[in-house]
């Protein structure tokens, strides 16, 4: 079985290709510029060269490719953009229209000047990942499942505050089915304010393996919890700090028993320490972390988690983890396989797990460490 699992981030765009045939910890992997970065770099040049621009195809990531559009309208540059790709800077497009940005159809676009500078959005580009991977001989052509994890704040009504709505969501998904894998959607399943999830599988329209989309956070701390050491704890924090988002899970016996949200750059060492210790005594409240210009939080349980004890941990994971470096928490530095970087890929496994129950076997072999006699060079025998 073959399947290729890709977390879209803010900074990297992080892939693993996990054949069965292999040790897990023999799966070939790519760490790449995200999606929203290159964009990011493609508008700048334009901004440099005095061209005007064309956003089309699909709802992304926005973020450092928002900014450089900005940026770019700020110079006198006009930027066009049809309704999904404009729907990248906010899913109110009067919003979009009012920054300066002129919405226009398809058919418009084909028509513009081949002076503007035309540039397809998308959070994952499937042609140019199987390129990377032929030049090197190795074939997606024979797929069994595409997992892809991207951040998704939703489409909040308008006037309703994205934050408020992106929390509701993360609760009415813990409520629905406590467990890290409820983060996840077979392509089918994907619930219709999930803009951004919505759009990965708009991308993938032609492409007839199957797929399943999840959030990006929660695929972090699911594969964090695959580290041998924070799987053999019952109760623990998984944090995942990432670029942009930090969110942490509470995981009892029972399952989830709190999540908070927060971005990171409005985080320090000293309140992030600070919101820790409130999230492990049940003592941190949604109005502290909304205020704070966080998403929010929400307690499942009120009975207080010693993180000093033995058999308890506050397990670190995410990019900016450096954040707690010699912190006096005492974090643990999850290591999934032997490779942080890639903790996401291992949760959409972890999660495909879940969803389709014809893989269930082979995955947990898989992730549960079996060792195969196969090496790659066997592969090409």
């Amino acid at each position: 079985m073959k399947i290729l699992a890709a977390d879209i981030g803010t900074g990297t765009q992080d892939i693993f290709l996990l054949d069965t045939r292999l040790d897990i910890e023999n799966g070939f992997k790519l760490i790449l510029p995200s999606p929203t970065m290159i964009l990011r770099k493609r508008i700048q040049e334009a901004s440099r060269q005095r061209k005007n621009i064309l956003l089309q195809g699909v709802t992304m990531g926005g973020g450092p490719c928002s900014w450089a559009i900005e940026d770019h309208l700020k110079l006198g540059l006009k930027v066009f953009a049809t309704p999904a790709a404009a729907r990248t800077l906010n899913d109110d497009l009067t919003e979009v229209s009012e920054l300066g940005i002129k919405i226009i159809s398809q058919d418009d676009a084909d028509k513009l000047d081949e002076k503007v500078e035309k540039l397809t959005l998308g959070d994952f580009n499937f042609p140019s990942i199987k390129q990377a991977f032929q030049a090197f001989g190795v074939s997606l052509n024979d797929l069994d499942l595409l997992a892809v994890a991207v951040f998704d704040h939703g489409n909040a009504p308008r006037g309703y505050s994205d934050r408020k709505f992106r929390f509701e969501y993360l609760d009415q998904q813990v409520k629905s089915s406590n467990r890290l894998s409820s983060f996840a959607f077979p392509a089918d399943r994907v619930p219709s304010s999930m803009t951004r999830l919505q759009a990965v599988r708009e991308s993938l329209r032609d492409v007839s393996t199957p797929l399943m989309v999840m959030d990006t956070a929660p695929a972090a701390v699911l594969g964090a919890s695959l580290d041998p050491v924070a799987a053999q704890v019952n109760s623990k924090m998984i944090v995942n700090i990432g670029n942009f988002h930090t969110l942490a899970f509470r995981l009892g016996p029972s399952g989830i028993e709190g999540i908070f949200e927060h971005h990171t750059g409005m985080l320090t060492k000293e309140s992030l320490e600070r919101i820790l210790r409130k999230f492990s005594s049940g003592a941190l409240t949604n109005e502290e972390i909304f205020k704070g210009q966080g998403h929010g939080a929400l307690m499942y349980s009120n009975q207080p988690l010693d993180m000093t004890s033995s058999g308890n941990r506050l397990i670190i994971t995410g990019p900016r983890r450096s954040m707690l470096k010699d912190s006096n928490l005492n974090p643990y530095f999850a290591v999934p396989y032997g490779d942080m970087m890639i903790a996401g890929c291992f949760g959409l496994l972890a999660a495909a797990a879940d969803h389709f129950p014809q893989f269930s076997e082979e995955l947990n072999v898989a992730l549960g460490g079996n060792r195969s006699s196969t090496t790659p060079w066997d592969l090409s025998r």
